[in-house]
């Protein structure tokens, strides 16, 4: 995969995994568009990396969604590289009904709906590209086995990684590469809401851009990071055992 003189658009790119990946790109020579629904986020990201464009988007509206894509294609000549990157995490307890999901932003809408939504409205523009362009999908290690404190999030990740081998097979004739990202704990994001402290088995959100970006560049599919190149392995060789590990 080419990775420089690409258009990158990158949700949830204002801090995190985004904002790394948007660092990366800057630095390989690429045009890079974040977006996010917190204006004070964007307008830091903005004045760490001048460079960058910034749309203010709340990916779980429809009217945003559809927004973003009508600003992309009226502002930029093209897109190369679509990453859904934009996630959060919520502890969800069942045995309190509804207690625990009210008031509470949809991980299903913004894990993945929004994702599914957005491909389909860009894979349009990137199977123009007379070379090549990606799809980049971040989904996480416990895509493959999940920890039950965090059913819907550990739910909405499988159906990426599901969505991902779908969606590359479909697009294999087409230019339109297709790569999932794995990651494990990344402890410099707030995926939860708050800052994730560090841990043994955590990576900081710049291991995880330089995982991606050389896997882009390998044409590695599946970027394994961290912990998680061991941890799906054991999770296709033995499913049950890694599920009782992880949740006792």
């Amino acid at each position: 995969m080419k990775l420089t003189g690409n258009v990158i658009l990158i949700t949830g790119g204002a801090t995190g995994i985004g904002f790394a990946l948007a660092e990366s790109f800057v630095r390989l020579g690429n045009e890079v568009i974040i977006c996010g629904r917190r204006k004070s986020k964007l307008d830091e990201a903005k004045k760490k990396l001048t460079n960058i464009h910034t749309i203010r988007c709340d990916i779980s509206k429809d009217q945003d969604r559809r927004l973003l894509y009508r600003r992309v294609i009226k502002n930029f000549k093209q897109l190369d590289i679509l990453v859904n990157n934009a996630g959060i995490q919520r502890q969800i307890d069942f045995k309190k009904g509804m207690t625990d999901l009210k008031g509470k932003d949809d991980e299903i809408v913004i894990n993945f709906k929004a994702q599914v939504q957005l491909a389909a409205q860009f894979i349009p523009l990137l199977i123009k590209n007379k070379d090549e362009a990606a799809i980049v999908n971040v989904s996480s290690g416990l895509a493959f086995v999940p920890l039950a404190i965090y059913p819907v999030y550990c739910a909405t990740k499988a159906a990426i990684h599901s969505f991902s081998m779908s969606l590359r097979h479909q697009l294999k004739d087409t230019p339109v590469k297709v790569f999932e990202v794995v990651p494990p704990m990344v402890h410099d994001t707030e995926l939860k809401g708050r800052p994730v402290q560090k841990s043994e088995i955590s990576v900081s959100a710049s291991e995880v851009a330089k995982a991606v970006t050389e896997g882009l560049k390998n044409n590695e599919y599946e970027i394994a990071v961290g912990t998680t190149k061991n941890w799906v392995a054991t999770a296709k060789r033995d499913f049950g055992q890694a599920f009782l590990n992880i949740n006792t």
